[in-house]
């Protein structure tokens, strides 16, 4: 008897799709930041509750600045881990790099990401911008992390017959990540599969977002338009060595928290992802 249970439970897992690993998720920090600095324990709290796998810290670290490892000690209790983390190239200098890379690799982080830069969209800023991103990157090896770039809406402007974000791939180190933000490539009127596929496996991770596009009915709520989620996510796992997916939320529809944005969004990632 106890043997036919197991089995029907294997064969029911099976079927709705819960036996098989799905990519884990993330959120990014900077999505309820003001949140995070009037109770830092307790947003990290609600969000182990809403079923993340991970957090992507954006510089604000509570009282844990000088602790990474009392960090660490604390996601692992609540069941999380910093899936990355966003900086600037201020703690990428040289009298600072060292220092940086220390403190993420202490906190369990493996792979950081530069979020912006008005380089990245200037025909002759962006060739200083690759060459920088290209030296810490070789850098960041000597301490077996990596480190990449992430993008917004103006590097899909045009450029040298293609786009910015072609040049930064094209003249950077092909181990180098590019944390493709969906949300700023559809804004862009760009797709995102496309360029999933122009340059597979630099994609680690990725920001599961919706930006809205002004004048449209637009909802910020994952799940609650007509972006193909299944197919970007199919082609991400298949085609891009990705580790993580990165909730971010950047817009708050009328009447909801920060939290309660997220919160709603993960509900419907978390839909979308058993029915793949």
């Amino acid at each position: 008897m106890f043997k036919t249970r197991i089995l029907l439970l294997i064969i029911s897992l099976v079927f709705s799709g819960q036996l098989f690993a799905k990519l884990p998720v993330s959120v990014q920090l900077w999505s309820v930041k003001d949140t995070l600095k009037n109770d830092f324990h307790g947003t990290l709290k609600s969000l182990a509750e809403m079923g993340f796998d991970g957090v992507e810290f954006a510089g604000d670290f509570g009282p844990y600045s000088n602790n990474p490892a009392a960090l660490k000690a604390k996601l692992s209790e609540l069941g999380l881990v910093a899936s990355s983390a966003h900086i600037g190239f201020d703690a990428l200098s040289e009298n600072t790099i060292d220092s940086t890379l220390l403190f993420y690799k202490t906190l369990g982080v493996t792979t950081l990401y530069v979020p912006w830069d008005e380089r990245a969209w200037h025909p002759e800023g962006v060739k200083s911008l690759v060459k920088e991103l290209t030296k810490v990157s070789d850098y960041a090896t000597r301490f077996d992390m990596k480190i990449g770039f992430h993008n917004h809406n103006k590097e899909f402007n045009a450029f040298n017959n293609a786009t910015f974000w072609d040049y930064i791939a094209s003249n950077t180190p092909k181990t180098m990540p590019l944390q493709l933000d969906i949300g700023w490539v559809n804004y862009a009127a760009k797709d995102p599969i496309y360029f999933i596929k122009k340059y597979p496996n630099r994609t680690l991770a990725t920001h599961i977002k919706v930006r809205t596009i002004q004048g449209s009915n637009m909802s910020p709520i994952i799940g609650e338009n007509n972006i193909d989620w299944p197919a970007i996510i199919d082609t991400l796992e298949s085609l891009s060595n990705t580790k993580w997916l990165v909730l971010e939320q950047e817009e708050y529809p009328n009447g909801l928290t920060p939290l309660q944005s997220v919160a709603k969004s993960k509900q419907n990632l978390d839909k979308i992802l058993l029915g793949l």
